[in-house]
């Protein structure tokens, strides 16, 4: 596979190196943008160091290539028949003026495939708007559910809209190279980051079929609701501890009658039941008959406060260690490092370290979510410097000679 994709595409075809494809990720003489992206490996800002560039360019070959010169358009067309699979995400047209879109290859390879990603496909009255990762999220709809109820929608801190739009890429990808196995044809696979960003609110979608109601902004609470004709009742789920936060959900229905009798004995041993005094003799039945609907917001903050009083006395590995003990539905909020450190997450080898010999260094990278038995994933290289498979590419596989790629090399065409 050729992979052209800019810095906000790349996770697609290190999901497909990882899964054992040949992947030539081809930049820009000088580098890929995303090698300037931060944060840097022990705060070394340089092109080499970039941990975003490396998270998305594992297990690839990397080679430079100046696509806009009429030498490096002529190499390209060579490399393409070497390819299997095409992946980029220029702009729609761009490739076509180039003499190198998916129409003028594909007739002299008409099993090629080649997967775009661009930001709202290719076709419709927005194909050539350009669109960072926040438009994704805004004209997508996620950002409409993000945040509090009561400000403005949010941005989630790290960009979602295009790795949601690679996940895709990559479900297109493997299914047209399925379709080529069975009929020898090729395609294009067009994927819109809008379009992706909006598979993610199947959860929006059920919340209005279900309940007539559309999902908002709830930020640490949750809103819930019964019916058109009924209040929303806005409902914490989210609650400070000593060191950190905690979920926890507290209404009526199954999942109150699971953790709330085991709860409330928890408290009324340390008497802390506040609001759930009336509750302190309550079993499993009376829990899943519980009528919330009438239930006053201030009712709803009261025991909010209840349980706020008491998650601060005690720390998340306290709260989730007696959760487990009295089966109370109850999980803490893990931070960045707490995941690092998580033993369900070393247990099943999820971190892998690849060695970095340019850095003496083997650095923890993040495995696959997913074990196969026959066709095991894996980092099988470490991203690659800039232009470090040039001689390899140009001179053993396309047969350029040593002084050729010095003359390319020297004329910014690699």
């Amino acid at each position: 596979m050729l992979d052209l994709t800019d810095d906000q595409c790349s996770y697609c075809g290190k999901v497909l190196g990882d899964l054992g494809s040949d992947i030539i990720k081809v930049e820009p003489p000088g580098g890929d943008l995303a090698r300037n992206t931060g944060p840097f490996r022990k705060d070394i800002p340089h092109p080499e160091r970039s941990l975003y560039w490396w998270a998305n360019n594992t297990s690839k070959r990397g080679i430079t290539l100046n696509v806009e010169t009429a030498e490096g358009r002529e190499i390209l067309r060579k490399l393409v028949g070497t390819a299997d699979i095409i992946l980029e995400s220029f702009p729609p047209g761009y490739l076509d003026d180039l003499g190198l879109g998916y129409q003028d290859l594909s007739e002299a390879d008409p099993g090629l495939i080649m997967t775009s990603i661009t930001p709202f496909g290719q076709t419709g009255p927005y194909r050539d708007y350009k669109a960072p990762d926040i438009v994704g999220c805004c004209l997508g709809g996620l950002a409409y559910t993000v945040g509090d109820a009561d400000r403005p929608p949010c941005h989630i801190s790290f960009p979602q809209a295009y790795l949601l739009a690679s996940i895709h890429a990559v479900c297109g990808t493997l299914a047209a190279l399925r379709y080529r196995e069975l009929s020898g044809e090729g395609q294009h696979v067009d994927v819109s980051m809008q379009e992706a960003v909006l598979w993610s609110l199947q959860g929006a979608v059920q919340y209005w079929d279900l309940l007539e109601h559309n999902m908002t902004r709830s930020g640490h609470s949750r809103s819930y609701y019964i019916g058109p004709r009924y209040p929303i009742r806005v409902m914490r789920y989210s609650y400070p501890c000593k060191d950190g936060h905690v979920a926890f959900m507290v209404a009526g229905g199954l999942l109150a009658a699971i953790s709330m009798p085991a709860m409330v004995q928890w408290m009324s041993e340390e008497e802390m039941l506040g609001a759930f005094e009336p509750m302190k003799d309550w079993g499993y039945d009376e829990w899943l008959v519980r009528d919330v609907i009438s239930m006053t917001q201030q009712e709803v903050d009261a025991e909010d406060n209840t349980l706020l009083n008491f998650f601060a006395t005690k720390t998340r590995a306290e709260l989730y260690e007696e959760a487990l003990k009295r089966r109370i539905i109850l999980y803490p909020v893990n931070t960045t490092k707490d995941l690092a450190e998580y033993a369900q997450l070393i247990a099943r080898e999820f971190y892998t370290g690849v060695e970095h010999p340019e850095l003496g260094e083997t650095i923890p990278y993040l495995g696959a979510p997913f074990r196969m038995m026959e066709t095991p994933w894996s980092i099988s290289r470490r991203p690659p410097l800039i232009g470090e498979h040039n001689d390899e590419v140009y001179g053993q596989e396309l047969g350029y000679s040593r002084d050729e790629i010095v003359q390319l090399r020297e004329a910014g065409i690699i």
